[in-house]
């Protein structure tokens, strides 16, 4: 894709793709720290009364696994939006929906997994959701946010903006980390990282140019965990609040 000092009459809907792309990232630090935010709140439902039919009792979950119905919503639309703005090619789209349908399996098989296990843990709802569901799930991110460098990152970095660019950055990059932490995706992420920081420090426009700093960020958190805890044990197992 050319440079907006070739299309200066696009520069506009550019602004938008690099703006929509950024709403996506910043949906990710946040819906991908959902247990964090509002595990407060607690569960929905409850136990049956003594000495009644449990199949016929309310049901238990957490406020936490509703709220995380919108999640695919809160990403993956605005990424969609941002790759129409850029007028992403044919491979750019061909990338976004594999990791898009990646990422919906994923997610969904961790949701309904991750939830079923808060109330009746075992290995079947493990190897669901911290095995199957979460490498799907952020493969499938990590596709996603590739089809927005491809597309988006090749605009012109922006000279405005840059201090909340590199906080998005950083943001994106712990997130990443921790989610890698919590969901047992250590290899996938350190790799994904390490892919991230080798395309940013090539390509240095606009949205892979902070792939670098996100990359950073997320090995940091890794490599600083796995030497703090001794290897790479889920922050929830040793007393640490997960994700």
């Amino acid at each position: 894709m050319d440079d907006a000092a070739d299309h200066p009459g696009d520069s506009p809907v550019r602004s938008g793709a690099v703006r929509l792309a950024a709403l996506s990232l910043l949906a990710y630090a946040v819906f991908h720290h959902l247990g964090t935010w509002v595990g407060a709140l607690g569960d929905v439902g409850g136990a049956a009364a003594p000495g009644a039919d449990p199949d016929r009792g309310p049901a238990t979950t957490r406020w936490a696994d509703w709220l995380d119905l919108l999640t695919p919503f809160a990403l993956l639309v605005p990424a969609a939006l941002a790759l129409r703005a850029a007028g992403a090619d044919r491979r750019s789209w061909w990338l976004f929906g594999t990791g898009v349908l990646l990422y919906v399996e994923g997610h969904g098989i961790h949701l309904a997994a991750n939830s079923v296990g808060n109330v009746a843990p075992g290995r079947t709802a493990h190897l669901w959701d911290e095995v199957v569901g979460h490498h799907l799930w952020y493969l499938g991110w990590y596709l996603v946010v590739a089809a927005l460098v491809r597309a988006v990152g090749s605009l012109p970095r922006p000279a405005a903006g840059r201090p909340a660019a590199l906080a998005l950055a950083v943001a994106v990059g712990a997130t990443a980390g921790t989610n890698a932490l919590e969901g047992g995706t250590v290899v996938l992420t350190g790799l994904a990282a390490a892919v991230a920081a080798a395309a940013g420090l090539r390509r240095r426009t606009t949205l892979a140019v902070w792939l670098v700093p996100a990359a950073a960020v997320a090995l940091l958190v890794l490599a600083g965990w796995g030497v703090w805890a001794g290897g790479f044990p889920q922050p929830s197992e040793v007393g640490v609040p997960p994700r």
